[in-house]
């Protein structure tokens, strides 16, 4: 970041006298105050609830533009990588900030492959989980637990320690969410296969048997690797805060990851796409969507049109029209456009963009809307859409832990407070006769 030419000056209506704080300037976007020395110089901090206005870090990783619909990694707009790139190309882009020639390829999707397997005593670990168990317990636990068999790479001070467990944690991810899946079936553990890419290997991970192999179709497996690009990062959104936080008090990776998985189970962060095929299926019919419409623009209803509108674009999501996109090639794949459920998304769909009361609103199907179909269509349970979202997320969690632990002015994360307690008081004896 460059110290701008310019200055903040901050004075105060009760006389005091007024100050100069820095001004730093990012390659694109909004400038920051820098106010570290606010307190000293004051004795005032600032109220920022949710750090809508703070930047808490400086990065390199990812851009977004909510005005404009712009998100970038590392410069790269998204359209282009998820037309371009498959997800360990993304991967290694977020990690290293540029994208690998040929040969950077071939040798790092080798390296995740080659890590795909967990530690045989991890199947021990699901045995004390419910069979009922929801998907996103399992994965806090069983990342979390990484730690306990990697002793080799939890020098977080050692960049060659971080890359290894960068690597673990990306090939290790699809294994634990395919197992976390398996074992709610009663089904065996499908084991990784070496010939297989990533998003391949995850799909048969999930849905081969014992009794019937999987048969790749790569229309689905392309499919899935987008997901997986469009959500591989998205700046410092809540969970990835909690990642930071968790790694700025010299946390292990594994550890930090588990905790970002915790956080993004929230249904106001990571359930989205979840919620946006709960809502279908509440509706359940076309013939159901003119009633459910004027239920959402009563106010007073409390029903929302899940999967529309997203709090970051106040325009369009730019994920939302190449989603749409994959959607519509799983569907004709699978030859799923007249299935009841996804006729009904795709009316509801109509319908949202040509009302003037959703178009006016800017409320525009989102990337959540169209992936949970996707998956839906993929076979993948509604329970495992978080989880999936985890596997995809993980890359950025890792590349923002690593870029905090590299930066030279982090610190161990300390928010302040507005204390709106009681004032200092004297404890009286309690008579217990």
């Amino acid at each position: 970041m460059n110290i701008s030419d310019t200055k903040a000056t901050l004075s105060f209506s009760d006389g005091s006298a007024p100050i100069d704080m820095p001004i730093y300037k990012g390659t694109v976007g909004p400038d920051v105050i820098d106010i570290r020395k606010l307190y000293g110089q004051t004795g005032k901090f600032t109220y920022d609830p949710g750090f809508m206005s703070t930047a808490a870090c400086n990065s390199a990783i990812t851009y977004i533009d909510g005005d404009k619909g712009e998100l970038q990694y590392r410069g790269y707009p998204i359209e282009q990588l998820a037309e371009s790139c498959d997800f360990l190309d993304t991967c290694f882009l977020l990690l290293n900030g540029e994208l690998p020639n040929a040969e950077q390829s071939k040798k790092f999707d080798e390296t995740v492959t080659k890590h795909t397997m967990v530690h045989e005593q991890m199947q021990f670990f699901f045995r004390g989980f419910r069979r009922d168990a929801h998907p996103m317990s399992v994965l806090v636990g069983t990342v979390g637990a990484l730690a306990s068999f990697y002793h080799d790479s939890l020098d977080i001070n050692d960049p060659h320690h971080r890359e290894v467990s960068a690597i673990r944690l990306i090939a290790k991810m699809p294994t634990l969410v395919a197992m976390a899946y398996k074992y709610s079936l009663g089904q065996p553990f499908v084991y990784p296969r070496n010939d297989l890419s990533y998003s391949a290997n995850f799909m048969r991970m999930m849905f081969a048997n014992p009794c019937e192999e999987y048969v790749v179709n790569d229309v689905l497996v392309r499919a899935l690797d987008r997901i997986l690009i469009l959500h591989a990062d998205h700046e410092q959104n809540a969970s990835t805060s909690t990642v930071r936080l968790a790694g700025s008090s010299g946390a292990n990776p594994f550890a930090c990851i588990a905790a970002g998985i915790a956080c993004l189970w929230g249904p106001a962060h990571g359930g989205a796409n979840e919620a946006a095929l709960t809502m279908l299926k509440e509706i359940g019919s076309v013939e159901n969507i003119p009633a459910f419409i004027e239920k959402v623009k009563d106010k007073n209803s409390g029903v929302k049109l899940m999967g529309f509108g997203h709090r970051v674009y106040k325009n369009f999501d730019p994920r939302a029209k190449l989603m749409r996109e994959t959607c519509h090639e799983v569907l004709d794949e699978l030859g799923l456009h007249d299935d009841p459920l996804f006729k009904l998304a795709m009316a509801l769909e109509k319908i949202a963009l040509e009302d003037e009361y959703f178009v006016s609103r800017k409320l525009y199907p989102n990337v959540d809307f169209y992936s949970g179909i996707v998956q839906s269509a993929l076979g993948i349970p509604v329970s495992l859409f978080t989880g999936i979202f985890a596997m995809a997320r993980t890359v950025g969690w890792i590349a923002q832990w690593n870029e905090m632990i590299a930066d030279p002015e982090q610190k161990i994360g300390r928010p302040r407070q507005l204390f709106i307690g009681s004032p200092q008081r004297d404890v009286q004896p309690i008579d217990k006769r």
